[in-house]
């Protein structure tokens, strides 16, 4: 692998401290060179720990980490080399006029402009970096399941039902629209929970139904229609009086 696309593969924060920490040793990105903590590192007539070292060995050996940095192949940066000295000019502090006459550009307000535009591909950076962290958030976070009706007889697995599943298993089932017929109800459990939750909105909450009413609405989806009616009841969708003389959403 290329060694710039390692680099990268890092943290911003230890791209921009040209450095990694692990357990036992800090690390140099730019060549790998490693220091460990606890010992003492000379340079010169000066001594160092393992921590103030690694930052004057990047000093030292790579000139700094945004010189390292920005000398890193421009397959990997996306930098021309225009690019990479006007980027230099900036990290210097030169001023406009300073950068016109080094890279000899037609003129300051020219400077002024790529100043103006390094900022904005700034801004559009952090907005990336802020997507792409949702992104990553969004894959590892566990999935989200539809609440389950409040009325349910009993919750196990078969009520982890995501929403996109909730559509599949909608789509399958009623294979003409969602107020079309149902194809079958001789299916798994947590297809007949999707089913059911569906059909349930077909009726009034706060209302009372005869059962020739349900018969009625049942009908239009299914053929065996007392079996909906029976699985509405024992799933925790409806309810009725004992002697089925009232049938009412719970």
């Amino acid at each position: 692998m290329n060694k710039s696309v390692d680099i990268l593969a890092n943290d911003l924060d230890d791209i921009k401290n040209g450095y990694i920490e692990t357990a036992d040793t800090f690390k140099c990105l730019f060549c790998e060179r490693e220091f460990e903590k606890g010992l003492i590192y000379q340079h010169e007539d000066k001594y160092y720990e393992a921590c103030r070292y690694v930052r004057m060995h990047i000093e030292t050996a790579h000139k700094s980490v945004f010189e390292a940095l920005v000398t890193m192949d421009k397959k990997v940066t996306g930098l021309s080399e225009h690019q990479c000295e006007l980027l230099r000019c900036f990290y210097n502090k030169l001023q406009d006029q300073q950068i016109q006459q080094r890279l000899e550009i037609g003129s300051i307000s020219t400077v002024r402009n790529h100043r103006f535009a390094m900022k904005e591909k700034e801004k559009q950076a952090k907005l990336y970096l802020a997507l792409t962290a949702l992104i990553r958030e969004n894959e590892n976070a566990p999935e989200k399941y539809i609440q389950p009706h409040e009325t349910a007889t009993m919750l196990d697995d078969r009520y982890k039902i995501t929403a996109d599943e909730n559509a599949k298993i909608l789509k399958k089932y009623f294979p003409e629209e969602l107020k079309g017929r149902l194809s079958t109800f001789y299916i798994k459990e947590k297809c007949k929970i999707v089913v059911l939750r569906h059909i349930a909105e077909k009726f009034e909450k706060n209302r009372q139904y005869t059962e020739k009413e349900v018969n009625e609405i049942l009908k239009n989806i299914f053929d065996d229609y007392p079996v909906l009616r029976r699985y509405l009841i024992e799933y925790g969708f409806m309810d009725r009086k004992d002697d089925c003389s009232a049938y009412w959403m719970k």
